[in-house]
Parts: C-alpha cells; sequence; structure tokens
C-alpha cells in the first residue's frame, strides 16, 4: 500500500473527509492544484454543500489541504484554489 493511502485511512478522517480528497487527488494538475466549485464537488459525490465544506475543514486541519480564494476580475468571488499537499498527493502510478 502506498504512503497517501496508508497515511489518509491512518490518520482516522471521516468518510466525508477522505471522499472528497480522493476527489480532489484526481482532479489535481502536476501541482497538486485544482479549483471545483463547492457545488461542483457537492453534487459529483452527491453529498450537500455543507458536507462537502464540513470534509474541507477535516482535510485543512489534517494538513492535507490547502485552500486560497480565487476573485473574478470583477471582485466577485470565484472558486476556491484547492492545493493537495506535497506527499500526500496521488498521482495514480505506484512507485516501486
Amino acid at each position: 500500500m502506498s504512503n497517501w493511502f496508508e497515511s489518509i485511512y491512518s490518520d482516522h478522517l471521516p468518510s466525508r473527509a477522505v471522499t472528497v480528497y480522493l476527489y480532489l487527488t484526481q482532479r489535481a494538475n502536476a501541482q497538486g492544484q485544482c479549483w471545483p466549485s463547492e457545488r461542483r464537488i457537492a453534487k459529483d459525490l452527491s453529498m450537500s454543500k455543507s458536507t462537502v465544506r464540513r470534509a474541507i475543514e477535516d482535510l485543512k486541519r489534517g494538513g492535507y489541504l490547502i485552500t486560497e480564494p480565487r476573485y473574478r476580475k470583477t471582485g466577485a468571488n470565484s472558486s476556491l484554489l484547492f492545493t493537495v499537499k506535497g506527499s500526500k498527493i496521488h498521482t495514480g502510478t505506484t512507485k516501486g
């Protein structure tokens, strides 16, 4: 089992956080970043937006995720920029 897999489960995060973590890692670019809206995450995972928000906070507290606000040119809020942290990024490949 790879380190990211062992880590996410051994930290005893709520299942909502594990589900959102896996969702974000599968959508992250090479820098570990993605920017789906909370509404999109909720819809894709069949969760409520409030459950997604709680999962994001769980992941931030656990050190798995950094969020940064993003803004439109008009100054209005846009979706968050999610950065899945460091070695906890799942790239879809296994190492020997």
